[in-house]
């Protein structure tokens, strides 16, 4: 992996994340926030209208937010995540985008009897956006579309190259 590959999965991640101390950060640049930030509101019946309105960016409006934002970093922050290195450059042709979509797609329980369903305590079941509380995956993209089976061929390669090896049992 290049660093500059390196450096923007991790900037990515802590953009989402944002900052640890003090928590904050802004989900009018971050889709995944502002997905969060709502289901935080709807679990716990919190109050801020002007959540997710992307045009109120004020001073006072951010103000506002602050504590919403801090349980936002703090809820994204103890998810746990996997990551493979793709040596490609994003883009829709790209391997990067191929696993993605893929992975997605395999993983989604959208308009599927579920396989593998998401904890009954899962915040997305909280979430205001249907694709996400049906597909049981932050995702609101590829949700509903079928994966090609030769990607889980690819995903195994990829694994391998990288030396990952299976738990003895």
């Amino acid at each position: 992996m290049r660093v500059g590959q390196s450096t923007k999965l991790w900037g990515r991640l802590n953009f989402h994340k944002g900052t640890v101390n003090p928590p904050g950060g802004r989900h009018r640049e971050s889709v995944f926030r502002e997905i969060v930030g709502a289901a935080l509101v709807t679990k716990h019946k919190y109050s801020y209208p002007t959540w997710g309105e992307r045009n109120l960016d004020s001073m006072e409006v951010r103000e506002s937010e602050r504590p919403l934002e801090r349980a936002v970093s703090v809820t994204i922050g103890a998810m746990p995540f996997l990551w493979l290195a793709v040596g490609d450059e994003p883009g829709l042709d790209s391997l990067r985008g191929y696993i993605e979509r893929n992975a997605i797609a395999l993983l989604s329980n959208y308009g599927r009897e579920p396989i593998d369903p998401p904890s009954p305590g899962w915040l997305g079941h909280h979430s205001d956006r249907e694709r996400v509380r049906l597909s049981g995956l932050w995702n609101n993209n590829y949700v509903e579309d079928d994966y090609t089976p030769a990607f889980l061929d690819t995903l195994q390669q990829m694994i391998e190259r990288i030396g990952v090896t299976k738990p003895s049992c």
